[in-house]
Protein backbone atom coordinates (compact mmCIF):
# COMPACT_ATOMS: atom_id res chain seq x y z
CA UNK A 1 0.00 0.00 0.00
CA UNK A 2 1.42 3.35 -0.79
CA UNK A 3 0.33 6.88 0.15
CA UNK A 4 2.02 10.06 -0.42
CA UNK A 5 1.11 13.75 0.31
CA UNK A 6 0.40 16.11 -2.49
CA UNK A 7 3.52 18.99 -2.30
CA UNK A 8 0.95 21.15 -1.90
CA UNK A 9 -0.19 19.88 1.61
CA UNK A 10 2.70 19.59 2.65
CA UNK A 11 3.58 22.99 2.61
CA UNK A 12 0.83 24.19 4.61
CA UNK A 13 2.81 23.18 7.50
CA UNK A 14 5.36 25.07 7.08
CA UNK A 15 6.02 28.41 8.91
CA UNK A 16 4.06 31.25 7.66
CA UNK A 17 6.20 33.73 5.30
CA UNK A 18 6.68 35.02 2.16
CA UNK A 19 8.42 32.48 0.79
CA UNK A 20 6.22 29.19 1.81
CA UNK A 21 3.46 31.37 0.24
CA UNK A 22 5.21 32.01 -3.18
CA UNK A 23 5.69 28.16 -3.34
CA UNK A 24 2.07 27.33 -2.28
CA UNK A 25 0.69 29.55 -5.16
CA UNK A 26 3.71 28.45 -7.40
CA UNK A 27 2.45 24.29 -6.83
CA UNK A 28 -1.37 24.96 -6.56
CA UNK A 29 -1.32 27.06 -9.86
CA UNK A 30 -0.40 23.68 -11.89
CA UNK A 31 -3.86 22.46 -11.11
CA UNK A 32 -6.22 25.94 -10.19
CA UNK A 33 -8.44 25.28 -13.44
CA UNK A 34 -9.63 21.92 -11.99
CA UNK A 35 -11.50 22.19 -8.82
CA UNK A 36 -10.90 18.63 -7.31
CA UNK A 37 -14.24 16.93 -6.03
CA UNK A 38 -12.09 14.45 -4.22
CA UNK A 39 -8.74 14.39 -4.00
CA UNK A 40 -8.23 11.17 -1.77
CA UNK A 41 -8.07 8.46 -4.04
CA UNK A 42 -7.18 4.42 -4.13
CA UNK A 43 -6.68 3.01 -6.86
CA UNK A 44 -6.60 -1.38 -7.63
CA UNK A 45 -3.86 -3.42 -9.87
CA UNK A 46 -2.64 -6.38 -10.74
CA UNK A 47 1.36 -7.64 -10.22
CA UNK A 48 1.93 -7.43 -13.78
CA UNK A 49 4.60 -4.73 -15.64
CA UNK A 50 1.84 -2.94 -17.63
CA UNK A 51 0.36 -1.09 -14.57
CA UNK A 52 3.51 0.55 -14.47
CA UNK A 53 1.76 4.19 -15.53
CA UNK A 54 0.45 3.72 -12.20
CA UNK A 55 3.66 3.28 -10.51
CA UNK A 56 4.96 5.84 -12.26
CA UNK A 57 2.54 8.56 -11.76
CA UNK A 58 2.68 7.43 -8.26
CA UNK A 59 6.96 7.82 -8.23
CA UNK A 60 7.61 10.79 -10.15
CA UNK A 61 5.03 13.02 -8.27
CA UNK A 62 2.38 13.36 -11.22
CA UNK A 63 -0.71 12.62 -9.16
CA UNK A 64 0.56 15.14 -6.66
CA UNK A 65 1.30 17.85 -9.09
CA UNK A 66 -2.63 17.71 -9.56
CA UNK A 67 -3.12 17.67 -5.89
CA UNK A 68 -3.98 14.20 -5.83
CA UNK A 69 -3.74 12.37 -2.42
CA UNK A 70 -3.28 8.54 -3.85
CA UNK A 71 -3.06 4.93 -2.81
CA UNK A 72 -1.84 2.67 -5.01
CA UNK A 73 -2.99 -1.04 -3.95
CA UNK A 74 -2.73 -4.83 -5.64
CA UNK A 75 -5.51 -7.00 -5.62
CA UNK A 76 -6.02 -10.82 -5.67
CA UNK A 77 -7.29 -10.95 -9.01
CA UNK A 78 -9.34 -9.45 -11.39
CA UNK A 79 -12.41 -10.13 -10.57
CA UNK A 80 -11.95 -8.77 -6.80
CA UNK A 81 -10.41 -5.76 -8.50
CA UNK A 82 -13.27 -5.66 -11.23
CA UNK A 83 -15.97 -5.71 -8.36
CA UNK A 84 -14.40 -3.00 -5.45
CA UNK A 85 -14.13 -0.69 -8.40
CA UNK A 86 -18.14 -1.34 -8.80
CA UNK A 87 -18.98 -0.84 -5.17
CA UNK A 88 -16.85 2.43 -4.87
CA UNK A 89 -14.05 0.40 -2.82
CA UNK A 90 -11.69 1.63 -4.97
CA UNK A 91 -11.47 4.73 -7.10
CA UNK A 92 -10.04 3.55 -10.29
CA UNK A 93 -7.88 0.43 -11.30
CA UNK A 94 -5.59 -1.16 -13.46
CA UNK A 95 -8.44 -3.39 -16.03
CA UNK A 96 -8.18 -5.80 -18.89
CA UNK A 97 -9.29 -3.95 -21.94
CA UNK A 98 -12.49 -6.36 -21.76
CA UNK A 99 -13.79 -5.60 -18.36
CA UNK A 100 -15.39 -2.39 -18.70
CA UNK A 101 -17.12 -3.85 -22.20
CA UNK A 102 -17.71 -6.67 -20.46
CA UNK A 103 -19.12 -5.57 -17.33
CA UNK A 104 -21.26 -2.97 -19.29
CA UNK A 105 -22.87 -5.72 -21.60
CA UNK A 106 -23.25 -7.68 -18.69
CA UNK A 107 -21.35 -10.69 -19.02
CA UNK A 108 -20.33 -12.11 -15.67
CA UNK A 109 -21.04 -8.93 -14.00
CA UNK A 110 -23.57 -5.86 -14.58
CA UNK A 111 -22.34 -2.54 -14.45
CA UNK A 112 -21.59 0.22 -16.15
CA UNK A 113 -17.74 1.00 -16.54
CA UNK A 114 -15.91 3.79 -18.09
CA UNK A 115 -12.51 4.24 -19.40
CA UNK A 116 -10.70 7.62 -20.73
CA UNK A 117 -7.29 6.36 -20.76
CA UNK A 118 -5.70 3.17 -22.29
CA UNK A 119 -2.47 2.27 -20.73
CA UNK A 120 -0.58 0.32 -23.35
CA UNK A 121 -0.05 -1.73 -26.04
CA UNK A 122 1.60 -5.07 -26.55
CA UNK A 123 3.30 -6.40 -23.56
CA UNK A 124 2.20 -10.42 -23.36
CA UNK A 125 3.22 -13.42 -24.70
CA UNK A 126 2.00 -17.38 -24.58
CA UNK A 127 4.67 -19.78 -22.95
CA UNK A 128 4.37 -23.59 -23.50
CA UNK A 129 6.06 -26.43 -21.14
CA UNK A 130 9.34 -27.62 -21.99
CA UNK A 131 7.62 -31.13 -23.17
CA UNK A 132 5.11 -29.59 -25.68
CA UNK A 133 7.72 -26.78 -26.59
CA UNK A 134 10.26 -30.03 -27.94
CA UNK A 135 7.48 -31.53 -29.85
CA UNK A 136 6.26 -28.75 -31.48
CA UNK A 137 10.07 -27.65 -32.57
CA UNK A 138 10.19 -30.88 -34.63
CA UNK A 139 7.29 -28.77 -37.02
CA UNK A 140 8.87 -25.29 -36.93
CA UNK A 141 11.37 -24.24 -39.42
CA UNK A 142 14.75 -23.25 -38.66
CA UNK A 143 17.20 -20.70 -39.49
CA UNK A 144 20.72 -20.67 -38.58
CA UNK A 145 20.15 -23.27 -35.75
CA UNK A 146 16.93 -21.14 -33.92
CA UNK A 147 13.59 -21.20 -34.51
CA UNK A 148 11.61 -18.54 -36.83
CA UNK A 149 9.55 -16.21 -35.93
CA UNK A 150 7.03 -16.11 -35.56
CA UNK A 151 5.75 -19.31 -34.45
CA UNK A 152 2.08 -19.50 -35.82
CA UNK A 153 -0.08 -22.24 -34.06
CA UNK A 154 0.05 -24.72 -36.69
CA UNK A 155 3.31 -25.97 -35.12
CA UNK A 156 1.28 -26.77 -31.91
CA UNK A 157 -1.73 -29.25 -33.91
CA UNK A 158 -0.31 -31.95 -34.16
CA UNK A 159 0.82 -32.22 -30.47
CA UNK A 160 -2.71 -31.49 -29.79
CA UNK A 161 -3.92 -33.88 -31.97
CA UNK A 162 -1.48 -36.40 -29.95
CA UNK A 163 -3.19 -35.66 -26.84
CA UNK A 164 -6.47 -36.18 -28.32
CA UNK A 165 -5.30 -39.63 -29.90
CA UNK A 166 -4.54 -40.36 -26.56
CA UNK A 167 -7.09 -39.62 -24.73
CA UNK A 168 -5.46 -36.90 -22.71
CA UNK A 169 -6.89 -33.37 -22.88
CA UNK A 170 -4.85 -30.25 -23.74
CA UNK A 171 -5.21 -27.56 -21.17
CA UNK A 172 -3.90 -23.80 -21.40
CA UNK A 173 -4.05 -20.87 -18.89
CA UNK A 174 -5.56 -17.26 -19.55
CA UNK A 175 -5.71 -14.69 -16.90
CA UNK A 176 -9.79 -13.67 -16.87
CA UNK A 177 -12.64 -14.63 -19.25
CA UNK A 178 -13.00 -11.27 -20.70
CA UNK A 179 -8.95 -10.44 -20.76
CA UNK A 180 -6.80 -9.95 -23.97
CA UNK A 181 -5.01 -13.09 -23.14
CA UNK A 182 -8.27 -15.10 -23.72
CA UNK A 183 -8.97 -13.44 -26.76
CA UNK A 184 -5.24 -13.62 -28.28
CA UNK A 185 -4.60 -17.11 -27.23
CA UNK A 186 -7.79 -17.88 -28.71
CA UNK A 187 -7.03 -15.91 -32.21
CA UNK A 188 -3.13 -17.69 -32.08
CA UNK A 189 -5.09 -21.46 -31.57
CA UNK A 190 -8.12 -20.90 -34.07
CA UNK A 191 -5.27 -19.26 -36.83
CA UNK A 192 -3.61 -22.82 -36.48
CA UNK A 193 -6.70 -24.81 -37.27
CA UNK A 194 -7.05 -25.49 -33.41
CA UNK A 195 -10.88 -24.71 -31.57
CA UNK A 196 -10.15 -23.02 -28.24
CA UNK A 197 -14.17 -23.40 -27.58
CA UNK A 198 -17.45 -21.67 -27.50
CA UNK A 199 -19.50 -19.51 -24.41
CA UNK A 200 -22.94 -20.65 -24.31
CA UNK A 201 -24.66 -18.79 -21.25
CA UNK A 202 -27.82 -18.82 -22.86
CA UNK A 203 -27.42 -22.39 -22.05
CA UNK A 204 -26.07 -21.86 -18.70
CA UNK A 205 -22.68 -22.70 -20.21
CA UNK A 206 -19.85 -20.44 -19.70
CA UNK A 207 -16.56 -22.16 -19.61
CA UNK A 208 -15.79 -21.81 -22.68
CA UNK A 209 -15.40 -25.03 -23.52
CA UNK A 210 -17.76 -26.23 -25.87
CA UNK A 211 -16.66 -28.31 -28.80
CA UNK A 212 -13.27 -27.39 -27.64
CA UNK A 213 -9.78 -28.67 -29.01
CA UNK A 214 -7.79 -26.96 -26.30
CA UNK A 215 -9.42 -26.58 -22.95
CA UNK A 216 -8.89 -22.65 -21.64
CA UNK A 217 -9.08 -21.87 -17.94
CA UNK A 218 -8.63 -18.93 -15.40
CA UNK A 219 -5.14 -18.87 -13.62
CA UNK A 220 -4.48 -15.48 -11.84
CA UNK A 221 -1.21 -14.46 -13.47
CA UNK A 222 1.41 -14.13 -10.55
CA UNK A 223 0.73 -18.18 -10.63
CA UNK A 224 0.56 -19.11 -13.75
CA UNK A 225 4.25 -20.56 -13.74
CA UNK A 226 3.89 -22.43 -10.87
CA UNK A 227 0.86 -24.01 -12.30
CA UNK A 228 2.98 -24.79 -15.52
CA UNK A 229 4.96 -26.33 -13.80
CA UNK A 230 2.78 -28.83 -11.41
CA UNK A 231 1.48 -30.15 -15.00
CA UNK A 232 -1.83 -28.74 -14.27
CA UNK A 233 -1.72 -26.53 -17.89
CA UNK A 234 0.82 -27.35 -20.58
CA UNK A 235 0.72 -23.71 -21.60
CA UNK A 236 -0.68 -20.31 -20.69
CA UNK A 237 -1.12 -16.63 -22.22
CA UNK A 238 -0.08 -13.97 -19.90
CA UNK A 239 1.78 -10.36 -19.08
CA UNK A 240 5.05 -9.88 -18.34
CA UNK A 241 7.00 -10.59 -15.78
CA UNK A 242 5.25 -13.74 -16.09
CA UNK A 243 6.44 -15.44 -19.47
CA UNK A 244 10.22 -14.44 -18.99
CA UNK A 245 9.65 -15.84 -15.31
CA UNK A 246 9.41 -19.12 -16.85
CA UNK A 247 12.61 -18.60 -18.84
CA UNK A 248 14.71 -17.96 -15.72
CA UNK A 249 13.16 -20.91 -14.14
CA UNK A 250 13.82 -23.33 -16.75
CA UNK A 251 10.34 -24.78 -16.91
CA UNK A 252 9.05 -23.20 -20.18
CA UNK A 253 9.45 -21.35 -23.50
CA UNK A 254 7.49 -18.45 -24.73
CA UNK A 255 6.86 -18.95 -28.29
CA UNK A 256 4.99 -16.32 -29.60
CA UNK A 257 4.32 -12.45 -27.92
CA UNK A 258 1.27 -10.39 -28.85
CA UNK A 259 3.13 -8.34 -31.00
CA UNK A 260 3.41 -10.64 -33.39
CA UNK A 261 -0.16 -11.93 -32.90
CA UNK A 262 -1.63 -8.21 -33.45
CA UNK A 263 0.95 -5.26 -33.91
CA UNK A 264 0.70 -3.11 -31.40
CA UNK A 265 -2.73 -4.31 -29.93
CA UNK A 266 -4.35 -2.21 -27.40
CA UNK A 267 -4.06 -4.19 -23.60
CA UNK A 268 -5.09 -2.55 -20.23
CA UNK A 269 -7.45 -0.03 -19.02
CA UNK A 270 -7.72 2.62 -16.89
CA UNK A 271 -11.32 1.66 -15.67
CA UNK A 272 -13.76 3.86 -13.21
CA UNK A 273 -17.39 3.27 -12.57
CA UNK A 274 -19.29 5.94 -15.03
CA UNK A 275 -21.33 7.11 -11.69
CA UNK A 276 -17.81 7.93 -10.11
CA UNK A 277 -17.43 9.30 -13.54
CA UNK A 278 -20.11 11.36 -13.70
CA UNK A 279 -19.45 12.61 -9.86
CA UNK A 280 -16.13 13.79 -9.81
CA UNK A 281 -15.83 14.70 -12.90
CA UNK A 282 -12.47 17.37 -12.29
CA UNK A 283 -11.00 14.33 -10.52
CA UNK A 284 -11.19 11.85 -13.21
CA UNK A 285 -9.55 14.69 -15.90
CA UNK A 286 -6.59 14.94 -12.69
CA UNK A 287 -6.34 11.41 -12.64
CA UNK A 288 -5.60 11.26 -16.87
CA UNK A 289 -3.44 14.14 -16.64
CA UNK A 290 -1.44 12.51 -14.64
CA UNK A 291 -1.23 8.68 -16.41
CA UNK A 292 -0.64 10.88 -19.66
CA UNK A 293 2.69 12.01 -18.14
CA UNK A 294 3.43 9.25 -16.49
CA UNK A 295 2.98 6.90 -20.14
CA UNK A 296 4.98 9.70 -21.81
CA UNK A 297 7.98 9.55 -19.83
CA UNK A 298 8.06 5.66 -19.83
CA UNK A 299 8.24 6.05 -23.29
CA UNK A 300 10.49 9.27 -24.15
CA UNK A 301 13.78 9.71 -24.94
CA UNK A 302 14.03 6.18 -26.73
CA UNK A 303 12.91 4.22 -23.39
CA UNK A 304 15.71 5.92 -21.81
CA UNK A 305 13.59 6.05 -18.55
CA UNK A 306 12.92 1.84 -18.63
CA UNK A 307 15.78 0.86 -16.91
CA UNK A 308 14.43 3.22 -13.30
CA UNK A 309 10.78 2.22 -14.34
CA UNK A 310 12.11 -1.75 -13.92
CA UNK A 311 13.85 -0.77 -10.26
CA UNK A 312 10.35 0.30 -9.31
CA UNK A 313 8.32 -2.23 -10.39
CA UNK A 314 10.55 -4.42 -9.17
CA UNK A 315 9.84 -3.04 -5.79
CA UNK A 316 8.10 -6.11 -3.81
CA UNK A 317 4.44 -3.58 -3.62
CA UNK A 318 4.33 -2.97 -7.13
CA UNK A 319 5.12 -6.71 -9.26
CA UNK A 320 7.89 -7.85 -6.72
CA UNK A 321 9.98 -9.95 -9.42
CA UNK A 322 13.69 -9.64 -9.95
CA UNK A 323 14.62 -6.42 -11.66
CA UNK A 324 16.57 -9.27 -14.36
CA UNK A 325 13.08 -10.84 -15.11
CA UNK A 326 11.17 -7.26 -15.62
CA UNK A 327 14.02 -6.00 -17.66
CA UNK A 328 14.07 -9.10 -19.80
CA UNK A 329 11.06 -7.57 -21.71
CA UNK A 330 10.89 -3.92 -20.83
CA UNK A 331 13.76 -2.85 -21.78
CA UNK A 332 13.41 -3.61 -25.74
CA UNK A 333 14.56 -7.27 -25.76
CA UNK A 334 12.55 -10.33 -25.44
CA UNK A 335 13.74 -14.03 -24.19
CA UNK A 336 12.07 -16.94 -26.08
CA UNK A 337 14.29 -20.38 -25.96
CA UNK A 338 16.71 -19.72 -23.01
CA UNK A 339 19.72 -18.28 -24.78
CA UNK A 340 17.40 -17.02 -27.51
CA UNK A 341 16.79 -13.26 -26.16
CA UNK A 342 15.75 -10.92 -29.32
CA UNK A 343 15.11 -7.19 -29.97
CA UNK A 344 11.63 -6.13 -29.65
CA UNK A 345 11.92 -2.41 -28.96
CA UNK A 346 7.82 -2.18 -29.10
CA UNK A 347 7.41 -5.47 -26.63
CA UNK A 348 5.99 -2.79 -24.11
CA UNK A 349 4.50 1.01 -25.48
CA UNK A 350 3.19 3.13 -22.98
CA UNK A 351 2.97 6.55 -25.07
CA UNK A 352 4.13 6.37 -28.89
CA UNK A 353 1.79 5.37 -31.50
CA UNK A 354 -1.14 7.43 -29.57
CA UNK A 355 -1.47 4.53 -27.28
CA UNK A 356 -3.29 6.09 -24.62
CA UNK A 357 -5.94 6.98 -26.77
CA UNK A 358 -9.40 5.49 -26.10
CA UNK A 359 -10.03 4.23 -29.66
CA UNK A 360 -13.91 3.17 -29.99
CA UNK A 361 -12.41 0.74 -32.59
CA UNK A 362 -10.29 -1.16 -30.41
CA UNK A 363 -13.14 -1.60 -27.56
CA UNK A 364 -15.23 -2.83 -31.11
CA UNK A 365 -12.38 -5.23 -31.76
CA UNK A 366 -12.53 -7.28 -28.21
CA UNK A 367 -17.12 -6.90 -28.72
CA UNK A 368 -16.60 -9.02 -32.09
CA UNK A 369 -14.37 -11.29 -30.05
CA UNK A 370 -16.49 -11.97 -27.51
CA UNK A 371 -19.30 -12.83 -29.99
CA UNK A 372 -17.00 -14.55 -32.03
CA UNK A 373 -16.51 -16.88 -29.18
CA UNK A 374 -19.96 -16.78 -28.22
CA UNK A 375 -19.75 -14.87 -24.79
CA UNK A 376 -22.68 -12.36 -26.67
CA UNK A 377 -24.79 -15.29 -27.66
CA UNK A 378 -26.61 -13.65 -30.75
CA UNK A 379 -26.16 -11.44 -33.68
CA UNK A 380 -25.89 -7.52 -33.10
CA UNK A 381 -26.13 -5.06 -35.52
CA UNK A 382 -23.16 -3.14 -36.30
CA UNK A 383 -24.37 0.13 -34.51
CA UNK A 384 -24.82 -2.03 -31.19
CA UNK A 385 -20.95 -2.11 -31.31
CA UNK A 386 -20.85 1.55 -32.17
CA UNK A 387 -22.84 2.06 -29.66
CA UNK A 388 -21.26 -0.07 -26.80
CA UNK A 389 -18.55 1.19 -27.84
CA UNK A 390 -19.23 5.53 -27.26
CA UNK A 391 -21.10 4.13 -23.64
CA UNK A 392 -17.35 2.76 -22.50
CA UNK A 393 -15.03 4.44 -24.12
CA UNK A 394 -14.59 8.41 -23.51
CA UNK A 395 -12.01 9.89 -26.27
CA UNK A 396 -13.83 13.51 -25.47
CA UNK A 397 -12.60 13.28 -21.44
CA UNK A 398 -9.32 12.09 -22.55
CA UNK A 399 -8.90 15.30 -24.97
CA UNK A 400 -9.90 17.26 -22.71
CA UNK A 401 -7.04 16.03 -19.94
CA UNK A 402 -5.13 16.63 -23.24
CA UNK A 403 -5.77 20.26 -24.02
CA UNK A 404 -4.73 21.07 -20.20
CA UNK A 405 -1.20 19.39 -20.31
CA UNK A 406 -0.71 21.03 -23.75
CA UNK A 407 -1.73 24.24 -22.37
CA UNK A 408 0.95 24.09 -19.77
CA UNK A 409 3.16 22.37 -21.84
CA UNK A 410 3.77 19.29 -20.90
CA UNK A 411 2.80 17.66 -24.33
CA UNK A 412 3.08 18.09 -27.67
CA UNK A 413 0.37 19.20 -29.76
CA UNK A 414 1.36 16.01 -32.01
CA UNK A 415 1.09 13.79 -29.40
CA UNK A 416 -2.46 13.42 -29.55
CA UNK A 417 -4.48 12.90 -32.73
CA UNK A 418 -6.81 15.50 -31.60
CA UNK A 419 -8.78 14.98 -35.06
CA UNK A 420 -9.99 11.35 -34.98
CA UNK A 421 -13.07 10.18 -34.95
CA UNK A 422 -12.75 7.08 -32.89
CA UNK A 423 -11.77 5.03 -35.51
CA UNK A 424 -8.06 3.72 -36.37
CA UNK A 425 -7.71 2.68 -40.36
CA UNK A 426 -8.19 -0.67 -40.92
CA UNK A 427 -5.38 -3.13 -39.79
CA UNK A 428 -4.02 -5.96 -41.22
CA UNK A 429 -0.98 -7.16 -39.44
CA UNK A 430 -2.50 -10.07 -37.80
CA UNK A 431 -1.11 -13.32 -37.59
CA UNK A 432 -3.07 -15.28 -40.06
CA UNK A 433 -3.35 -11.92 -42.34
CA UNK A 434 -7.22 -10.60 -41.66
CA UNK A 435 -7.68 -7.42 -41.86
CA UNK A 436 -10.01 -5.43 -39.03
CA UNK A 437 -12.41 -2.62 -39.98
CA UNK A 438 -13.85 -1.25 -36.62
CA UNK A 439 -16.58 0.27 -39.01
CA UNK A 440 -17.53 -3.45 -40.48
CA UNK A 441 -17.71 -5.57 -37.07
CA UNK A 442 -20.03 -8.21 -38.52
CA UNK A 443 -18.18 -7.63 -42.31
CA UNK A 444 -14.94 -8.62 -40.23
CA UNK A 445 -16.55 -11.75 -38.46
CA UNK A 446 -17.56 -13.29 -41.60
CA UNK A 447 -13.62 -13.77 -42.13
CA UNK A 448 -12.85 -16.57 -39.65
CA UNK A 449 -12.83 -20.57 -40.51
CA UNK A 450 -13.22 -20.74 -36.72
CA UNK A 451 -15.77 -19.00 -34.56
CA UNK A 452 -19.44 -17.42 -34.43
CA UNK A 453 -20.71 -15.49 -37.46
CA UNK A 454 -23.65 -13.50 -38.44
CA UNK A 455 -27.06 -15.13 -37.51
CA UNK A 456 -24.86 -17.96 -36.10
CA UNK A 457 -25.64 -19.51 -32.26
CA UNK A 458 -24.21 -22.24 -30.01
CA UNK A 459 -27.21 -25.10 -29.47
CA UNK A 460 -25.79 -27.91 -27.19
CA UNK A 461 -21.86 -28.10 -28.37
CA UNK A 462 -22.64 -27.46 -32.34
CA UNK A 463 -22.46 -23.82 -34.00
CA UNK A 464 -26.16 -23.46 -35.81
CA UNK A 465 -27.47 -20.78 -37.48
CA UNK A 466 -30.01 -18.61 -35.54
CA UNK A 467 -31.87 -17.07 -38.59
CA UNK A 468 -35.48 -17.53 -38.63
Amino acid sequence: MHKKTPFNRVLKVFATGALSVIASMTVTSAFAELELEKDELKFGFIKLTDMAPLAIAYEKGFFEDEGLFVTLEAQANWKVLLDRTIDGELDGAHMLAGQPLGATIGFGTQAHVVTAFSMDLNGNGITVSNSVWKEMKKNIPHKNGKPVHPIKADALKPVIDDYKKNGKQFKMGMVFPVSTHNYELRYWLAAGGINPGYYAPHQGDSSGTVAADALLSVTPPPQMPATLEAGTIFGYCVGEPWNQQAVFKGIGVPVITDYEIWKNNPEKVFGVSNEWAEKYPNTHLAVVKALIRAAKWLDENNNANREEAVKILSKSEYVGADYEVIANSMTGTFEYEKGDKREVPDFNVFFRYHANYPFYSDAIWYLTQMRRWGQISETKPDSWYFDIAKKVYKPEIYKQAAELLLKEGKIAKSDVPWESDGFKAPQNEFIDGITYNGKQPNAYLSNFPIGLKENETIKGSAVVSSKK
